[in-house]
């Protein structure tokens, strides 16, 4: 008897691990080599991935699709989220407990503050960080700074000086998608380097009203009006990636994108410093937007799906993902472990900039990239800025705008 159960033990089939089902927005060239990667290594682990890409740089349609699904019942196995939306989410009762995956894989230890803090709930975790990106930077094209005589900017004066030896050389200053996100992007960086991280913390993360009520918001209104000029008629719609397209091709001088930027330049052969050049966007120098993508985990009761998310969790922070994911997407890895001599310049900058900012209290989460404040107050944002740069309003109304629509939104 001893010998068949040993018999049958042997003969037993490999139980794998499951399948999940994964929602996401990662669709450019860059995203979508980093998203392959997750892929194979899930596979590698015996977890099926049941691709569910939602187009939309800025993540709005998959969170629409997120919601009715689960408001029906069914909803992935697997979600992008971030910031205040992970404790939304986790409040309602919708996304599953991996703190026994962060335990064993001492995440505490691994993660700074500041990211620990966004992927927990009631002090559990329910996401697991896939990176940090840099929201504050800028970008240009080696060759045509060259041609045109042009450097990085440093401030938001000097911003306009290098874009006017663009526009004077020929080319179109600032590559830019008419978005309702990348808007609030750009308003975001403006908001940023003309009133440092203190003012920035006040105004759009506190929501301090006399901060947004002040001099300092008229004149990021002042310097976001004034960037209207530099950019195409074509540019509305114009999804993120074709506007670094405009940067890599030559057609345009500068981009101010987050560092997701930098996996295009990746996918396209090209190398920092050589290719093209990158910086903290004007006035941003020691401070850091940053933006932490991370994978919440939706309730499930098949006990397969359960352990399919817990291996995906634990994938997610292994060094050999942190690494490759991030080498592929332009981003730093969310451990603070990792060793940086695999990575280019722009990275390593970063790595040291965000470690810096945080000791120097200059770290600051971003409100167009849902890592600030609630989805009402973003909205009332990103309506706020998209509207103000697609008219002719004044700086003064784009305050009052301002004050009224986050009043609104609260």
């Amino acid at each position: 008897m001893k010998r068949l159960v040993l018999s049958l033990t042997f003969w037993m089939p490999q139980v794998l691990a499951g399948e999940v089902e994964v929602l996401h927005y990662w669709t450019s060239g860059g995203e979508a080599k980093s998203v392959a990667y997750l892929q194979k290594r899930l596979a590698d682990a015996g977890v099926n991935w049941k691709d569910f890409a939602v187009a939309g740089g800025g993540g709005e349609n998959a969170t629409t699709v997120l919601k009715s699904r689960a408001i029906s019942g069914n909803p992935p196995s697997a979600a992008q989220l971030k910031g205040p939306s992970i404790a939304e989410w986790g409040e309602l009762g919708f996304l599953a407990d991996i703190d026994d995956v962060a335990a064993a894989g001492k995440w505490d230890a691994l993660l700074p503050d500041v990211v620990a803090d966004a992927m927990r709930y009631a002090d559990r975790y329910l996401a697991s960080p896939v990176h940090v990106h840099r929201v504050n930077w800028v970008w240009a094209n080696a060759q045509v700074c060259k041609v045109a005589g042009a450097r990085l900017p440093v401030d938001w004066n000097d911003f306009f000086v290098q874009a006017g030896k663009l526009q004077a050389a020929g080319f179109i200053p600032l590559a830019h998608g008419g978005q309702a996100w990348q808007d609030a992007t750009l308003f975001e960086t403006v908001a940023l380097g003309v009133g440092g991280a203190e003012y920035y913390q006040r105004a759009f993360v506190e929501l301090d009203e006399t901060a947004l009520n002040s001099e300092t918001t008229l004149k990021v209104f002042d310097v976001f009006g004034q960037i209207r000029r530099l950019i195409d008629s074509n540019a509305s719609g114009r999804d993120w990636n074709l506007a670094t397209n405009m940067v890599i091709q030559g057609e345009a001088g500068m981009q101010l994108m987050g560092d997701w930027a930098k996996g295009e330049f990746s996918v396209a052969g090209q190398q920092a410093g050589l290719d093209y050049l990158c910086a903290p966007a004007p006035g941003t120098n020691g401070a850091f937007s940053f933006n932490v993508d991370s994978f919440a985990f939706f309730v499930q009761s098949d006990p397969a799906a359960q352990n399919a998310q817990k291996t995906m969790a634990r994938e997610i922070l292994s060094p050999e993902f942190q690494e490759a994911f991030n080498l592929s997407k332009g981003s730093i890895p969310a451990r603070l472990d990792m060793p940086t001599a695999t990575f280019d310049a722009c990275a390593q900058a970063s790595m040291a900039d965000f470690a810096d900012a945080a000791d120097a209290g200059t770290l600051v989460p971003s409100f167009a990239h849902g890592m600030a404040v609630s989805e009402a107050v973003s909205g009332a944002i990103f309506d706020v800025a998209t509207n103000y740069f697609n008219s002719s309003a004044t700086p003064e109304q784009g305050v009052a705008e301002l004050v009224s629509a986050i009043k609104a939104s609260r």
